[in-house]
């Protein structure tokens, strides 16, 4: 066996870098358009608008990483035969490297759109080289040596919200401790920042203190700034396995689309440490890895995504001059669309606990990624829920903690979360199942952050207290429709969108994923009634698309 890691490295590595054939190369020349550059050129450069995909013909050019503190790393020569692009490329979107020619080169240029065209057109060799495109991508996050720096405590609430950013969004980025590193505590003192405080260092150079999460994708150039005045056949608003769903077979059948999501691609499901009961992937697949997968896929199909981008309220008056519903942005853009698929999802529940909002980002986490995993190691965790999030965030806990406390109201898990997650945490020696049990208080002082916690078992009366530093909260559901005020589209007594036959108020009927305002299509955990499965999300994004192309055909008669 010790043998299989060289072959399946090399195996990868050929993959990533594969050498095009002449007949190849010339199937790709209709895509494109030939260009020369002298040596010592740069063809692209970290945090620029990359051109598109280019395919060398004569000459090679060197590849490197490079941060926003300017620290290079190389990574590799390519010459004649071998292109030059990474995932982000499909989209038009900055580079992460740079490229310098390192003789007189000639190339064979594909922009974003032709390179969307050829990827479709020639199956098998865009099958490569979106392959290729996304090993790419992952090797630089792996590698952690490009894209933006963050500077300050690796466990302030700061660093680690920006940390989980650019995570759920595959950004390379890296973080600094500066108690560790002469050159960026010089940094922090320069800009005034405080030792609790994050610097953000993008790799054009531009440094933000303690920046948003817009402001820093502005800053790395993941989300464009310019007016839209075109009109789109579709907008999906949230970008989890439900609006994924609908923008890749949306965009494949034709559509115009684009895809709107306020913090990254995945939804609840991309912070999943292990899907297991996903069809079609039998050892599971994480929900970063599958919700990664969605998202390159409706970008090839040619969607447009815009994360983060938060929309703010939905106008269906359907008044301007082609009849359109239209969206409002935070940024106070307008986008157009003749169709709406409402795909916000649900966010957790906050429990009424005292302090709680106090420790949010210190201590009390919404989700359980590797971030807070390593924060966890050997240590005790508390975590609250009893659905399949909740299990699977757990069973992942596991393995780092050293002790994992699960906590819920009712008598046991039975009733809603997955066999083989009961039996997997069943099986852990480190889990601990407390039924009928509540936090009732939290403790700790800032900007330390969350020091323990008290819980009280209503069965037998009992308090407990518990010196953790970390809590996890997967509690009920909240649908995120508050941007649908005052659009008259029919909601549940919970706030979930209602749809189809349950609509019915003498408007006419529906279809049976469209909400009580034509048009206006919801799908996935924001709809009154849906299975809250990604399985069912995907299928009623997906089932979506021919209600929309329903809906586009009577409008049109």
């Amino acid at each position: 066996m010790a043998d299989d890691a060289p072959n399946t490295l090399a195996s990868r590595q050929h993959q990533m870098f594969p050498a095009l054939t002449e007949a190849e190369i010339e199937r790709i020349g209709r895509f494109g358009s030939l260009r020369g550059y002298p040596r010592g050129t740069c063809l692209f450069e970290a945090g620029e608008s990359g051109p598109g995909m280019f395919v060398v013909l004569k000459g090679s050019v060197a590849i490197s990483q490079r941060d926003g503190l300017g620290r290079v790393v190389p990574i590799v020569k390519q010459g004649p035969g071998q292109f030059l692009a990474e995932v982000g490329q499909l989209s038009g979107r900055p580079a992460l490297v740079d490229g310098h020619a390192e003789e007189d080169v000639e190339t064979l240029l594909v922009p974003p759109g032709q390179l969307r065209a050829l990827i479709i057109a020639e199956a098998d060799l865009g099958e490569r080289i979106v392959r290729a495109l996304i090993l790419r991508r992952v090797a630089l996050i792996e590698a952690g040596a490009s894209g933006a720096v963050l500077i300050g405590d690796p466990r302030s609430a700061d660093v680690l919200r920006l940390q989980n950013f650019l995570r759920r969004n595959g950004q390379p980025h890296h973080v600094v401790d500066a108690a560790e590193d002469t050159d960026a505590a010089a940094l922090l003192e320069q800009y005034g920042a405080a030792a609790e405080e994050v610097l953000a260092v993008c790799p054009d150079g531009a440094v933000l203190r303690n920046p948003s999460e817009d402001e820093l994708a502005r800053c790395l150039g993941m989300v464009d700034t310019g007016e839209r005045d075109e009109l789109f056949d579709v907008a999906v608003v949230g970008a989890g396995p439900a609006g994924l769903a609908t923008a890749v077979y949306a965009a494949s059948e034709g559509l115009h689309v684009i895809v709107l999501d306020c913090r990254a691609f995945g939804g609840q499901a991309g912070a999943s440490a292990r899907i297991e009961n996903y069809l079609g992937f039998p050892t599971g697949i994480s929900g970063q890895a599958l919700a990664g997968r969605a998202f390159v896929q409706a970008q090839k199909f040619g969607a447009e995504v815009m994360i983060p981008a938060q929309v703010k309220s939905m106008d269906c008056s359907r008044k301007g001059p082609d009849g359109e519903l239209a969206l409002r942005l935070a940024d106070g853009r307008r986008l157009r669309a003749r169709t709406v698929v409402i795909a916000s999802g649900a966010r957790y529940r906050r429990p009424a606990v005292p302090r709680l909002a106090e420790f949010e980002g210190r201590g009390v986490w919404y989700w359980a990624s590797a971030i807070e995993a390593k924060m966890c190691a050997h240590s005790e965790v508390v975590l609250v829920g009893g659905g399949n999030s909740a299990g699977q965030a757990a069973v992942f806990l596991s393995q780092h903690a050293s002790r994992v406390h699960i906590l819920v109201r009712g008598p046991g898990l039975a009733a809603s979360m997955s066999r083989y997650l009961i039996d997997r945490i069943a099986a852990a020696p480190n889990i601990s199942l407390r039924p009928h049990t509540e936090i009732t208080g939290l403790r700790g002082e800032l900007p330390g952050g969350l020091a323990g916690l008290t819980w009280r078992d209503h069965a037998s009366g009992v308090e407990n207290h518990c010196d953790t530093r970390n809590v996890f909260l997967f509690v009920g559901a909240e649908p995120e429709t508050g941007w649908l005020d005052g659009c008259g589209v029919a909601v549940d007594a919970h706030g979930f969108v209602l749809t189809g036959a349950a609509t019915a108020s003498g408007g006419g009927a529906r279809a049976p994923l469209e909400s009580s305002v034509p048009g206006v299509f919801a799908v996935g955990d924001v709809r009154s009634g849906s299975v809250k499965r990604v399985g069912g999300a995907i299928g009623e994004g997906a089932a979506a698309v021919a209600m929309i192309h329903q809906h586009l055909a009577a409008a049109i008669r």
